[in-house]
């Protein structure tokens, strides 16, 4: 009878501290849940997107996030920067959510990439993904062999990283050699992404209980009662980025020849030149982000000589015509890419090449209309003055010019009181002829 009940008592005992074991597991599951991270990634692929997905990761994992969320809307980007953002994700300690929002939203070129490397792969209706045939951004013609090359590895890589995630390599495949494209549905029946989430909220949930592989280790996302952490862009990469803007990059170019136009044009100025040669700097250093054209750089500054010589030189405007013309050929030229987005836009040079050349233009009739007035001032302003002889002169005398008396010589006897007329400056003496009357005067 003592037995039985010694041994009930020890089941009772297994079971209750069975359940304590169970609840404070479950607790600290519930507590251990870090908070969820996330950042935006819009607009162009570019280093400093690149750098900044990288430190968010590190930082994510350090501050022991139960996963990074990224909101992504790109028209896709360079091929550098977009492997640098694949590796990353790939290798990261913590599951990575790739959000393609909002409705509208698009994950383009470099994009594609980017989604499929995801541990999970969301989109928000109205979105779409794909089109990732590679490019040669730098500009100019490749021969048909380099071009089979760069598809093929880029095949090969996006092959690779749908297997690593499970996801359909067959599509994208097709997304690099033949630029196909889906809409969510699409992409979520031909499983290139996970889910279809109305919102933010909506992704949250479907995330919550989820179970990804994470370096060879499955993890479940338990991120419904996590706090939500939004991380914004440093001004340091706000500012990479910017540059990484064809636009900017062109605007700052212009703003830059503009100070070293003044600064030639006007020596000791200081302040142009200074802010021109920052400008400058600055754009040279968004070119190596961008697919530079140089012959469209080498446009430009032979635009600026031109417009430099008019104002040293005036040729009566052939030269500005001739600099307006390198300009807008050199705005053209400067980067030269079949994606848009990797483009100087028609609403930036258009402005820029007529408000270049209204200024220079004004410049150059400033500059002529001075060359034609008659100078009012110093030794050269005398001549054409008319005066009276304040004395006989013959040859030498005096006369009164401008209410002043002046030493005047003449190759023609004057009498005194007669009107006399400067005709030449020698230093100090003006040498000068009667004025004869006019019938009526």
């Amino acid at each position: 009878m003592g037995n039985r009940e010694s041994g009930k008592d020890m089941r009772t005992f297994h079971v209750i501290t069975l359940v304590v074991v169970l609840i404070m597991v479950l607790a600290s599951a519930a507590s251990g849940a870090g908070p969820v991270r996330v950042i935006r990634i819009e607009d162009v692929i570019s280093p400093a997107t690149s750098d900044f997905l990288s430190q968010q990761i590190e930082r994510a994992a350090d501050a022991g996030a139960s996963c990074l969320i990224v909101e992504l809307d790109t028209p896709g980007g360079l091929e550098t920067a977009m492997r640098d953002m694949v590796k990353e994700i790939l290798n990261a300690d913590l599951p990575i959510v790739v959000y393609v929002s909002p409705p509208g939203a698009r994950a383009a070129s470099a994009g594609v990439f980017v989604t499929m490397a995801a541990h999970v792969a969301a989109m928000a209706p109205g979105t779409n993904i794909g089109a990732a045939h590679p490019v040669n951004v730098g500009g100019g013609e490749i021969d048909e062999e380099m071009a089979k090359k760069m598809v093929n590895d880029s095949v090969a890589f996006a092959k690779t990283v749908a297997q690593q995630r499970g996801r359909n390599m067959e599509w994208a495949e097709q997304a690099v050699r033949e630029s196909v494209s889906a809409m969510e549905t699409e992409a979520l029946d031909l499983n290139v992404i996970d889910l279809i989430c109305e919102n933010f909220a909506a992704l949250v949930d479907s995330l919550e209980g989820r179970t990804v592989v994470v370096n060879g280790d499955s993890t479940v996302l338990w991120v419904a009662e996590s706090e939500i952490v939004r991380i914004e862009m440093g001004f340091r990469h706000r500012v990479l980025s910017l540059l990484a803007n064809p636009n900017i990059a062109y605007i700052l170019l212009m703003l830059g020849f503009y100070g070293l136009f003044f600064e030639l044009s006007n020596p000791g100025a200081i302040l142009p030149g200074v802010a021109g040669g920052i400008a400058i700097i600055l754009a040279f250093f968004a070119f190596q982000m961008l697919p530079v054209n140089y012959a469209g750089v080498l446009l430009i500054l032979f635009a600026l000589v031109l417009f430099i010589a008019e104002v040293k030189v005036t040729s009566y405007g052939l030269l500005t015509v001739a600099g307006i013309v390198a300009m807008t050929l050199g705005s053209i030229m400067l980067f030269e890419s079949p994606m848009p987005f990797l483009r100087v836009s028609w609403k930036v040079i258009l402005p820029v090449v007529l408000v270049t050349s209204a200024l220079f233009v004004l410049a150059v009739t400033m500059a002529i209309s001075v060359h034609r007035r008659k100078a009012t001032t110093g030794t050269e302003g005398m001549l054409g003055e008319v005066g009276v002889a304040s004395s006989d002169i013959n040859p030498r005398g005096q006369g009164r010019v401008r209410g002043e008396i002046w030493t005047v010589w003449s190759e023609e006897p004057i009498r005194k009181g007669d009107p006399i007329e400067v005709i030449e400056m020698h230093r100090m003496r003006a040498k000068v002829r009667r004025v004869i009357p006019r019938a009526g005067d």
